[in-house]
């Protein structure tokens, strides 16, 4: 890794010193056509004779000439010196960004690795204590339900990256059809308080919400919303889902977390993104989850935006036609 990034820093050196010396190159030969020009201007006056009835004229082609020459080599300069300049722009920018997708991606490689090993570790482990010891009914449903668990964290993680690449590539096809959003929310809720009993998880949800959408993608959304807030959510502190319907059916998901800063409230959504390095370090993730959830909502001709909670923490809402 570090050798990596020695090497990218001495591409840019090189890059930087190159562009230097063209755009000196450039200035270097704009002054010396200057230069020529005067002398050659010099010369041609020189050439004329006082006593020639048409001094004066020819003295003030001369002249002329040499202006034009100026403003002609002072132009094309300026023209090759702003396409210079716009190139090189141009090009730091798209090698920046590459090199940046590049890291979000060796970031993202090693998250989803980890995040597949930890489940198929846990899951080895459990059956392997069912298969060598002799355990009471409440221990082997204990680890039952901690298998399955994983497996669904597994198949969430896999439909997740099956779903990303479907919709980026425009081969998800939505199928809209009229679903209660109120009881699809509450069902949501409920599987996360069954895995997530420790969690205090409050509700403010209205009844009969109805609107036309996919029901396996907006539960994606709920899904992916709910378990952002849980892994940014100290034990001890309120997590809320609400849903209530004005002019649109509008769901919000508030948390008492850290928050996030002004600067990241708008990265959180592009593909691989995790919000600042310690976050990285301590919950899980592959940055996959509020992408898709802002994918879905575009799809479904919605709105999603963020606002900080009272008195810390971060609200999600989505807004969609009921």
């Amino acid at each position: 890794m570090f050798n990596k990034s020695k090497k990218i820093k001495t591409i840019f050196l090189i890059y930087w010193v190159l562009l230097l010396y063209i755009v000196t190159a450039l200035i270097w030969w704009c002054i010396a056509l200057s230069i020529q020009n005067e002398q050659m201007s010099n010369l041609k006056i020189k050439g004329l004779h006082s006593s020639d009835i048409s001094y004066n004229i020819k003295y003030q082609n001369i002249i002329e000439e040499k202006k034009r020459k100026t403003g002609q080599y002072l132009g094309e300069g300026a023209i090759f010196f702003l396409l210079i300049s716009a190139g090189a722009i141009f090009l730091f920018r798209a090698v920046n960004k590459q090199l940046k997708i590049s890291q979000q991606q060796q970031n993202f490689m090693m998250a989803i690795t980890h995040e597949l090993k930890t489940p198929i570790a846990i899951t080895k482990l459990n059956l392997e204590t069912i298969q060598k010891r002799k355990l009471d009914d409440n221990q082997q449903l204990k680890l039952i339900s901690n298998t399955i668990e994983e497996n669904n964290r597994m198949n969430a993680l896999c439909s997740n990256l099956l779903l990303s690449s479907q919709m980026e590539a425009g081969g998800y096809q939505l199928a809209f059809a009229e679903i209660n959003f109120s009881e699809l929310v509450l069902n949501c809720v409920r599987d996360f308080k069954n895995r997530f009993a420790f969690k205090n998880i409050q509700t403010e949800i209205e009844e009969n919400i109805f609107l036309k959408g996919d029901i396996f993608l907006l539960q994606i959304v709920i899904n992916n919303l709910i378990d952002n807030a849980i892994k940014y959510t100290p034990k001890e502190s309120i997590l809320t889902v609400a849903l209530s319907k004005n002019k649109f059916s509008t769901l919000c998901v508030a948390d008492q977390g850290e928050g996030i800063n002004d600067n990241e409230k708008k990265k959180v959504f592009d593909k691989f993104y995790r919000s600042g390095i310690e976050a990285t370090q301590k919950s899980k993730g592959t940055g996959l989850g509020l992408f898709l959830v802002k994918k879905i909502i575009h799809a479904h001709k919605g709105d999603i935006y963020i606002k900080d909670n009272k008195p810390k923490g971060t609200q999600f809402f989505i807004e969609l036609k009921s």
